[in-house]
């Protein structure tokens, strides 16, 4: 009944800013990029099962709840960045209220400023960032970040769309960033993890990308892109720690920031493993693609995404099996079906089962069984429990008994995910993966756990109502790893013109 409510009060409210701030159909169909707009949403979720089903609660920014009946509000106002100008300003402020979340209920999901002058760009506060490479819409999502967890407040800089280096006549751009910033959860961490497990709260956060694109579709429309994504995960305080008082105060000087920039071995004052490795929890991803742009009408793209922790699986040194092999079609125009994505994601190497170090007797060493994802000291690449990365890769929030780690991060799976608008007012969207997984190497599953998870999202915009639109979403997962689940989503949006 709580959750009934709030969604017809969410309705109410929605209908009141209508009458106060109501937008032509002229007006919404040419709205600019630099305008500043408001919308306004409300959703409800409700099912049986276990939990939400899978594609209710992924690649949503965290704005989703675990628990199969949920319900929240959404109000935001937002400008965007003018591309097509030297010098353009955005920026947002995104709030929710929430029915039966895991967390909390009142939040807020986006602030944030940013601003461009030319190619350089910059962006402080929380916003909601997705893969660099991947379709946000119909993707299973990036190996390390995917749109599935909750933004992360930081400070970044730097080229964030590709510019053309002058010298090569539009045959060769580049983009990339840096950023800093700090982790959230603190509260969640604090009264969700089991007391005994080890968990570290505070933890800051360094990223940064940079990208290299050969070809100019204009004159030949083959292009190819190459890059690479880092993240670290510093600083803090870990708690349950065996020595140190149960408590380890991780260093957080300048020259500890320096290192999250440039992975190099710890201190003195850092644990013997970041002695032996690097400090902090460093991972990444390298991307390439390859894309076939005959004309506007459609274009084909093929992409492949290598994930790395530490300098395991950094360069050759072993062979790249694990990682997420992609192809992307935006068809030429019909009813049915406008964009098709299908991946598929293979993590079962991790370089190897076999881990040796360096002993007297065989001086060799040997950087096997990785744990991807995961960390001996750090919550692992999480926030507020969703994983950052691929959600395919199933998240801390799942786990019972509540710990910091991802379960079953050897596997491996196949993602189909399409959509089209059948008629003016009508678009559709499905997405279904399956997954095999055998845990971890120091904690596999005894017999291997699979699932297949299906989603059918449809979409309504009334061309008599401007600005409103309704959906519809049914979900269900199969199999031993997720339970069986299924589930109703139901929303309401409503966007608004403040002005030019």
């Amino acid at each position: 009944m709580h959750k009934i409510s709030l969604f017809l009060l969410s309705i109410g409210i929605l209908s009141a800013f209508s009458v106060f701030a109501n937008s032509s159909s002229s007006e919404m169909e040419n709205m600019k990029v630099d305008s500043l707009v408001w919308r306004a949403e409300a959703v409800a979720t409700t099912g049986n099962g276990v939990h939400t089903p899978f594609w209710l609660m992924s690649k949503r920014y965290g704005v989703t709840s675990i628990y199969k009946n949920n319900a929240y509000l959404r109000g935001s106002i937002l400008k965007n960045i003018d591309e097509s100008k030297l010098f353009s300003w955005g920026g947002g402020v995104d709030i929710l209220a929430a029915y039966h979340f895991q967390d909390v209920s009142f939040f807020p999901q986006q602030i944030y400023v940013e601003a461009k002058y030319r190619s350089l760009d910059a962006m402080l506060g929380l916003k909601e960032i997705g893969d660099i490479q991947t379709d946000h819409d119909l993707s299973s999502g990036g190996l390390l970040y995917s749109g599935n967890a909750r933004p992360i407040p930081q400070l970044r800089l730097g080229i964030f769309d590709y510019a053309d280096v002058w010298i090569c006549n539009g045959w060769f751009a580049v983009k990339g960033y840096m950023a800093f910033g700090a982790f959230t959860d603190n509260h969640w961490i604090k009264e969700w993890v089991v007391p005994s497990s080890r968990y570290t709260l505070s933890t800051l956060y360094h990223s940064k990308a940079g990208f290299m694109r050969f070809g100019d579709r204009k004159r030949f429309p083959l292009e190819f892109e190459l890059g690479m994504e880092m993240a670290t995960e510093f600083g803090g305080v870990t708690y349950n720690w065996p020595s140190k008082g149960d408590v380890l105060k991780n260093p957080v000087s300048l020259k500890d920031w320096f290192k999250s920039v440039f992975p190099m071995a710890g201190g003195d004052d850092t644990p013997d493993a970041e002695k032996l490795n690097v400090q902090g929890n460093m991972l990444g991803a390298w991307n390439m693609a390859l894309s076939w742009n005959p004309n506007a009408d459609w274009n084909l793209k093929l992409y492949y995404q290598h994930f790395f922790e530490d300098h395991s699986m950094l360069t050759f040194d072993y062979p790249w099996k694990d990682g997420l092999y992609g192809l992307q079609a935006k068809l030429p125009a019909n009813r049915w079906v406008s964009d098709i994505v299908y991946e598929f994601i293979y993590m079962k190497d991790q370089s190897g089962p076999v881990y040796w170090d360096h002993t007297p007797e065989i001086n060799e060493q040997i950087s096997g069984r990785d744990n991807y994802y995961n960390h001996f000291m750090y919550n692992g690449w999480q926030h507020w429990g969703y994983g950052i990365a691929n959600p395919m890769i199933i998240a801390p929030v799942y786990n019972d008994p509540h710990t910091m780690m991802f379960k079953s991060t050897r596997m491996w799976g196949h993602h189909l995910g399409f959509k089209g608008r059948p008629w003016r007012e009508v678009d559709y969207k499905v997405m279904a993966s399956y997954q095999r997984s055998w845990g971890t190497y120091d904690i596999p599953f005894r017999d291997p756990k699979s699932t297949f998870n299906l989603l059918f999202q449809a979409g309504y915009s009334p061309s008599s109502l401007p600005g409103w639109h309704f959906t519809a979403a049914l979900a269900m997962d199969r199999g031993s790893l997720l339970g069986r689940n299924n589930g109703l989503q139901i929303g309401v949006s409503r966007t608004g013109l403040i002005f030019k």
